[in-house]
């Protein structure tokens, strides 16, 4: 299975970022340069001498055990893994204070919405003189590799290796909508429809839960749109969080809030969620390819009664997903060794058994392409009925549309999204009112930033 697509036409995220001073590409790791030393990009990149400890942060579950294996493999070239919290519960604020510090780790899981704030602080190094880095290009899902390269035709660097993705699709619970006869929907109306036909047969159930503390997921929702937030116009930003498709979306989820189809009391990933899932009070969840492991690891009553269905649609007959989530590795810009640190990185995200370790592991799903033909991803899952959930999965990673572009502030941005839609939730406002204080406030913050922003 391939999922290469069409050359993306990418509005690349960080041209503006070109002026300001960025960390040198590679510092150099001592000795001279070697038959594995990598030439082009900004600098060089050469292979250090004698043996080499590299630090490495990450939230994957059981990240560990791909670590050990490429130990393993490697006794010149030792990793030592640290676990950390989600980037936004903690991790990326300690890496910010460890960069300042000085003592930051060779490398670190960022996500790709989180790239472009890491670069503004100096945070990352470019690897794109690393030996095998440039080559690699076509050995991960095409839009993902053009989230970590930036100016065009990557020719401002290469600032991380691609991990996984998220694309989303529909997770729902079998078991109710055919107890109350209800049809898989294909598009945002029959959801709707089918939404107040779950209410009316059961008053206690909702569709879905919209948290409070997941904005990533809402722009996973303007994603699958078109709805824009960041565009570039030479080296200024346009800020479009209040465009009119995400008005559209907007007012689609807050009717869905307004008539009560779903749980607005809810956070992700928690245990109340949880138990809602278990007693059948939520019956779908429209999330990406990881959050399968989600809902069987914190669910385990509902086994079988899962499946899972393509991304209802804005209009009939379209194919488009979003996507949430996913995350690189990247090489942070104190890094004493960056060609080991770039070949653990290429590794880690590339080699088969590693790919499976953090599959099986970790629940990820790959943006190698060799990794989509792992065996597990080609198998019936048995928590959801033996069905082939993968084959959904695989299919929306095609449609994830690539005229996408995260701010250089998408923390300030995201925080300005999640105080809106708390308000919007609890009757202070609407979603709509949230877009537009997002918008407004992610101005403030660019300029406040030294940023150009588009009038």
């Amino acid at each position: 299975m391939s999922l290469r697509t069409q050359r993306p036409v990418f509005r690349r995220a960080l041209v503006a970022l070109a002026a300001l001073p960025l960390l040198a590409t590679a510092a150099c790791g001592g000795g001279s340069g070697t038959e594995d030393s990598a030439s082009g990009g900004q600098g060089t990149c050469e292979k250090s001498e004698g043996k080499v400890k590299l630090t490495y942060w990450s939230w994957i579950p059981g990240v560990e055990k791909a670590v050990a294996e490429w130990n393993r493999q490697n006794p010149d070239i030792q990793v030592s893994v640290k676990s950390t919290p989600n980037g936004n519960a903690g991790t990326y604020q300690n890496m910010s204070n460890a960069l300042k510090a000085g003592n930051a780790p060779d490398l670190g899981q960022i996500e790709y919405d989180s790239l472009a704030n890491f670069r503004l602080q100096e945070g990352l190094t470019d690897i794109a003189a690393c030996a095998g880095v440039k080559e690699a290009e076509d050995d991960f899902v095409e839009w993902t590799w053009s989230q970590v390269t930036f100016g065009s035709g990557g020719e401002d660097g290469v600032w991380a290796v691609p991990q996984d993705t998220g694309p989303m699709a529909l997770f729902y619970r079998k078991d109710l909508f055919e107890k109350h006869g209800i049809s898989v929907p294909g598009t945002w109306e029959e959801y709707y429809e089918a939404a107040k036909k779950l209410k009316k047969a059961d008053p206690k159930a909702y569709m879905t839960h919209f948290s409070q503390t997941d904005p990533n997921w809402f722009s996973g929702m303007l994603w699958q749109k078109g709805a824009n937030m960041f565009a570039q116009e030479g080296d200024a930003w346009k800020v479009d969080v209040d465009s009119p498709a995400a008005g559209e979306v907007a007012d689609y989820w807050q009717k869905m809030i307004d008539e009560k189809l779903v749980a607005t009391d809810l956070q992700g990933f928690s245990p109340a969620l949880y138990k809602a899932w278990n007693d059948g009070e939520v019956a779908t969840w429209v999330s990406a390819a990881w959050g399968y492991s989600t809902i069987r690891d914190n669910a385990k009553a509902t086994s079988g009664k899962w499946g899972v269905a393509p991304m209802p649609q804005w209009s009939a007959g379209d194919d488009r997903a979003g996507n949430w989530g996913g995350s690189t590795t990247a090489v942070l810009g104190k890094s004493e060794h960056p060609h080991e640190a770039a070949k653990f990185a290429l590794w880690l995200n590339t080699d088969p058994k590693a790919l499976e370790i953090l599959n099986r592991e970790g629940g990820l799903y790959p943006a190698a392409t060799e990794g989509l033909e792992l065996e597990a991803l080609q198998q019936p899952v048995d928590f959801y009925d033996g069905q082939k959930i993968f084959d959904v999965f695989a299919d929306a990673s095609k449609n994830v549309t690539t005229d996408w572009t995260f701010g250089p502030t998408m923390t300030d941005t995201y925080r300005f999204m999640g105080d809106g839609i708390a308000g919007a939730l609890g009757g202070k406002g609407t979603l709509e009112d949230a877009l537009a204080q997002t918008d407004a406030k992610t101005v403030d913050s660019l300029e406040k930033q030294s940023l150009e922003v588009a009038k």
